[in-house]
């Protein structure tokens, strides 16, 4: 396996995790991949990466990070950043944004350090995935470990 950025920086923090690495030559879908798992879509999050307006506390993108089954309110994501508006980031800016590709970027180890915002139903279970940083790796983590190492906060995020 190689080591990406995502993990460089996880093992750096000592926080533990399990990596699962499937052969996918594209994207899948964070469901998908949770069957390939054989956890509940609930548990494998995905991340999304948004951008305001305005530079808003120093910030105009925000990465949020909430389950494969939910789509992401932009009304609550807006209101835990601070922010008036978001939109979803276009994919032609994602790589040059994040340093990372669609389907495999990961909340942490990006190219610049922005707000991270994890679901607060990540805290529901022992443990939960996130990308490790390309397509086809996965990392299994505590949500709290995690967030208290790359500074994310927990908030109500997804649509009801």
């Amino acid at each position: 396996m190689i080591k990406t950025n995502a993990i460089r920086i996880i093992e750096t923090a000592k926080v533990a995790y399990k990596a699962y690495e499937f052969n996918l030559t594209e994207a899948v879908d964070a469901v998908t991949l949770a069957g390939y798992m054989q956890k509940p879509p609930a548990q494998v999050f995905k991340t999304l990466v948004t951008e305001a307006p305005d530079m808003q506390h120093g910030f105009n993108h925000f990465v949020f990070v909430i389950p494969a089954n939910k789509e992401l309110s932009v009304k609550k994501a807006a209101q835990a950043a601070g922010v008036k508006d978001l939109s979803m980031l276009p994919l032609k800016k994602l790589l040059p944004l994040t340093g990372y590709v669609h389907g495999g970027c990961s909340p942490v180890g990006m190219k610049k350090k922005f707000p991270v915002y994890i679901d607060e139903t990540a805290i529901l279970f022992d443990t939960f995935c996130v990308s490790g940083g390309k397509i086809g790796l996965t990392l299994e983590l505590n949500a709290e470990e995690l967030a208290q190492a790359i500074g994310a906060k927990f908030a109500d995020l997804t649509l009801d």
